[in-house]
């Protein structure tokens, strides 16, 4: 067993903890492949150490080059990898083939099997997701450290779907119904929602959500905007409008902002005129990513500097 924060004074107090695989994206373009260190959590918390937040990673690498590289990479945004992440023979990996229009399918060779933990210190936020939380055995874990933690912090939850990687689409939906109780701020894409509801409207799938207990859905839609929903309010938020490089980490940098916003205003982040700010800021936090090729969230001072221009909107009301 270990801790969810290392209790060494080498280890900084963490603000933000992100439960779920690290892997390495290779990126089949006409030019050729490049590899990047992703994951959509390992992206999420590499998204919070680049806006400054005091962010660790709890995931499952090998000891291998391609570990390595997640290591350095999660380092170098100032990410903590927690003690015990090093403890497959290799990494995971997922090959994208890149379509004309920028967007990415993938393929999968990975492994999840997370290290029983027990929690010494919550964070203020937990955030957990995509193929973690639904690929075993390591998604037992995961249930198992909302189930320990729901209670005592925020818990933020995408699942990211991958149709590739689950069993049925009713043990996935299950799968994922499971685990709303035990969360606070549920984020979906259009296509993960499609996919898990096929016949209901995105506007019905957040009232679904909301009713199973989350307080906050967000359900983004590209360059659509998104839908941002809580049992009071609910809010259309248009796209920061860009050039699109590749769509590589888009909702990941999406979720990253959203987190940064809900960790710098508390339970005031659930008011109708922080959501829109929340949504707009979020909004532009994907748009930068998307402008440049792979999994690239903006900085802090690159956030801020869009946010500048940003004017508060009326509010878009469904």
């Amino acid at each position: 067993m270990h801790n969810l924060h290392p209790g060494s004074s080498a280890h900084h107090q963490l603000d933000v903890l992100v439960i779920g695989e690290a892997l390495v994206d290779i990126v089949n373009t006409r030019e050729g492949s490049i590899s990047y260190p992703g994951g959509s959590p390992a992206n999420v918390a590499y998204g919070l150490g680049r806006l400054g937040v005091a962010a660790g990673l709890l995931t499952a690498i090998g000891d291998d080059d391609h570990g390595t590289s997640v290591a350095a990479h999660l380092h170098s945004a100032g990410v903590q990898l927690l003690p015990g992440s090093k403890s497959l023979k290799r990494t995971a990996t997922a090959t994208a083939t890149l379509a004309t229009d920028g967007s990415a399918s993938y393929e999968f060779d990975i492994q999840w099997d997370l290290a029983p933990v027990a929690p010494a210190l919550i964070p203020k936020i937990l955030h957990t997701g995509s193929i973690a939380t639904f690929l075993a055995p390591g998604a037992t874990t995961v249930r198992t450290l909302l189930e320990q933690s729901h209670d005592s912090c925020l818990v933020t939850y995408d699942p990211n779907i991958r149709p590739a990687l689950l069993g049925s689409h009713a043990e996935a939906k299950q799968t994922f119904e499971d685990l709303i109780p035990l969360t606070d701020v549920i984020k979906l894409s259009d296509e993960d929602a499609h996919w898990l509801y096929p016949t209901s409207s995105l506007d019905d799938v957040a009232s679904r959500l909301l009713k199973q207990g989350a307080r906050l859905a967000v359900i983004t839609r590209g360059a659509e905007g998104a839908l941002l929903a809580t049992p009071g309010t609910r809010l259309n938020i248009p796209s920061a409008k860009t050039n699109v490089a590749d769509t590589i980490g888009a909702g990941d940098s999406y979720m990253a902002a959203l987190i940064f916003e809900l960790l710098a205003r508390g339970e005031k982040a659930f008011a109708p005129t922080a959501l829109e700010m929340i949504g707009q800021t979020a909004a532009l936090a994907a748009a930068i990513t998307v402008s440049r090729p792979g999994a690239n969230p903006p900085t802090s001072a690159e956030l801020q500097a869009r946010l500048v221009g940003v004017k508060q909107t009326p509010l878009a009301t469904v």
